[in-house]
């Protein structure tokens, strides 16, 4: 039953849905016989909750936060960054964004911690955020939002940090907002899957771009990163050809590399170069954050 409410509670706070998001809180707090952990666990994302989004009257007293309601319908962006930018910033709210982004146990929780630090209007966020990236273990997605939210905020110059076991350079200004954001080659890797991918199956590309989006977070910055970077067909068919039977790996739970190699034209003299791309997709396979109902690495 708590596995059922633990889920539950995520999908709330991934759609938004805040209110019931607390009284499904204030409900697990009055329960019994539960680990102390999670007492603490629900208690300080409740904390939280209430000051980011306190109930407000009737949206006029100037007593809570309630989103305005203008002629036009706003666009889901506006509405995500009133959400994430309340218009009440103090040191209690922006300590409590700091201390999840560094200590909760769920991942889409520190994730969305970092987006509402892109907002906050304080000097020592970045500092808070790149001395955590450089002294404590992130996991590799967090630390490519941290990157991504530093680089929202306006931070320059280059850091240094462990990714995948490897001591890599970064520049902060540099870091991909998006997808397009990337360098040519690397939106060149996953064209070339998705062109070979859709003639099996249409549906195919829409996996493989969401695959290779979340393989970048991972792997950017990394030797294998760099390795995709240069301008030659043999690394894009390579990668591709990695991208490409990972993904049916993943959706289907197997596939014929023989088939993969000679669609690709992985020869003898590739298949070295085309062994690395899948064992670095690979990895990141093994590193995917656990759903919400297993414990988190």
């Amino acid at each position: 039953m708590l596995d059922h409410y633990q889920i539950h509670l995520t999908r709330m706070l991934e759609s938004e849905q805040y209110g019931e998001a607390k009284e499904l809180l204030r409900f697990l707090l009055q329960c019994q016989g539960e680990d102390e952990r999670h007492y603490e666990e629900w208690n300080s994302l409740l904390t939280w909750l209430d000051m980011a989004f306190p109930e407000g009257g009737g949206g006029d007293d100037g007593t809570g936060y309630v989103l305005a309601m203008p002629e036009k319908e706003p666009s889901e962006d506006t509405i995500r960054a009133e959400l994430l930018n309340p218009p009440e910033q103090d040191e209690t709210y922006i300590n409590q964004v700091m201390y999840i982004m560094q200590n909760h146990p769920m991942i889409d929780q520190q994730m969305l911690a970092l987006e509402r630090a892109a907002y906050i209007q304080s000097e020592q966020v970045d500092a808070t955020i790149v001395n955590w990236l450089v002294t404590k273990p992130v996991h590799p997605v967090v630390q490519f939002k941290a990157l991504q939210c530093l680089r929202k905020r306006g931070a320059q110059g280059s850091l240094t940090i462990e990714r995948l076991d490897e001591q890599v350079q970064l520049e902060l200004d540099e870091t991909p907002l998006s997808l397009d954001d990337f360098p040519s080659q690397i939106n060149q890797i996953l064209e070339r899957a998705e062109q070979v991918a859709e003639v099996d199956d249409p549906t195919l590309p829409h996996f493989a771009k969401e695959l290779w989006k979340e393989s970048l977070q991972f792997l950017y910055g990394t030797a294998a990163y760099k390795w995709m970077l240069r301008e030659d067909e043999g690394t894009v068919d390579c990668f591709a050809a990695a991208l490409h039977l990972t993904l049916l790996l993943t959706v289907y739970g197997s596939a014929n590399d023989d088939d993969i190699r000679d669609t690709y034209g992985i020869t003898e003299s590739l298949r070295f170069q085309y062994e690395q791309a899948c064992r670095a997709l690979r990895q990141v396979a093994v590193l995917q954050p656990s759903e919400p109902d297993e414990p988190q690495p």
